[in-house]
């Protein structure tokens, strides 16, 4: 088994963070090298992570519960990194190997891995291997490739709108992604994992200047979703970091220029709106089941995750509040 280096996440005081290492795909050709198969493959996921709750949201949305496995580590990382405990009813222990740590998963697919142990894994189960461990390719895979594996009505081609990344929309959706990623996604922990104060300066007024624009975005077309009036993959992707953002990065991550709840109303409707869908047709109830179990500890993880990251000395002061952690939506909202 490889030593791991320590993986630095800051450099002169700006937050870094380091590219994705597994990147192969799952295709819907037999003959590839990751065929589609139902019951294949399993996503390991931590309810705490971001970029991991796009995937289970995206498992949800297409109905694919049935088709890939799901193995729920615990929502806060600790000193070895993403683990299994059992806590608020998450997996005990990997259903596979019966390992307690994901770096011991990393190390079964490459002895010699060196890099970071991140959530999601898309987890081959016949091969024994991760096929990728980046968030924003996975999603794609399982619009379409696993359709086959579905009811007709769920499937891509069969979706209003042309479902999460219609060909129409697609330089739309990869150039909205391209900024929402760099000063929204990622823009709160390059504020939050600052080690300068230039440094979180530098980034938490670009964060808030996107936020504008979003709402601008919202505001100007009346629409229910980002770019109309169908969910769309940018609206996965932004989804994640909204519903962390008054609960826990507007506190522990000192994103506190303005809160989503009272400063952006299109924004807080739209977020409002799939938060809140339990069973409408157009998510299925995907944005609530997978955040509701977990927004109460989303704080708790991230003032953890900033003493880690910072090298924080202090004792760890998880922040209590908002007292509402999503506000209601009346009938006249809903989708």
């Amino acid at each position: 088994m490889s030593q791991t280096t320590k993986i630095e996440y800051q450099k002169d005081g700006h937050f870094t963070r380091p590219a994705s290492t597994f990147r192969s795909f799952v295709s819907a050709d037999p003959s590839s090298q990751f065929p589609a198969e139902k019951g294949r493959y399993a996503l390991y996921i931590s309810p705490g992570c971001p970029w991991a709750h796009r995937t289970i949201i995206v498992r949800a949305l297409k109905r694919l519960e049935d088709v890939i496995d799901l193995y729920v580590l615990s929502p806060s990382m600790g000193e070895k990194g993403w683990f299994f405990d059992g806590a608020h009813g998450t997996t005990p222990k990997d259903p596979l190997y019966g390992f307690t740590y994901l770096r011991e998963l990393y190390f079964k697919a490459n002895p010699d891995f060196n890099g970071r142990f991140t959530v999601p894994v898309l987890w081959d189960k016949k091969a024994g291997t991760i096929v990728n461990n980046e968030s924003s390719e996975i999603i794609r895979m399982l619009y379409s490739e696993f359709d086959a594996f579905i009811p007709e009505k769920y499937r891509e081609v069969n979706k209003p709108g042309g479902g999460l990344y219609p060909e129409h929309l697609r330089k739309e959706i990869d150039e909205l992604n391209d900024w929402v990623y760099n000063t929204v996604n990622n823009g709160v922990y390059k504020c939050g994992f600052a080690g300068k104060q230039e440094s979180y300066d530098e980034n938490v007024y670009p964060l808030f200047k996107s936020l504008d624009r979003l709402e601008g975005i919202l505001a100007g077309h009346g629409k229910p979703f980002l770019l109309g009036d169908h969910l769309t993959e940018a609206d996965v992707r932004l989804y994640t970091t909204i519903a962390r953002f008054d609960v826990a990065y507007y506190t522990v991550f000192l994103c506190n220029l303005k809160s989503i709840r009272h400063d952006y109303p299109h924004l807080h409707l739209w977020f409002r709106r799939l938060y809140w869908d339990e069973g409408n047709e157009t998510t299925g109830g995907a944005f609530h089941s997978t955040t509701a179990p977990w927004i109460g500890l989303y704080a708790s993880g991230y003032s953890n995750a900033k003493a880690k990251v910072t090298n924080s000395q202090a004792t760890v002061i998880v922040p209590r509040g908002p007292a509402v952690l999503v506000e209601p939506l009346a009938e006249s909202e809903k989708l």
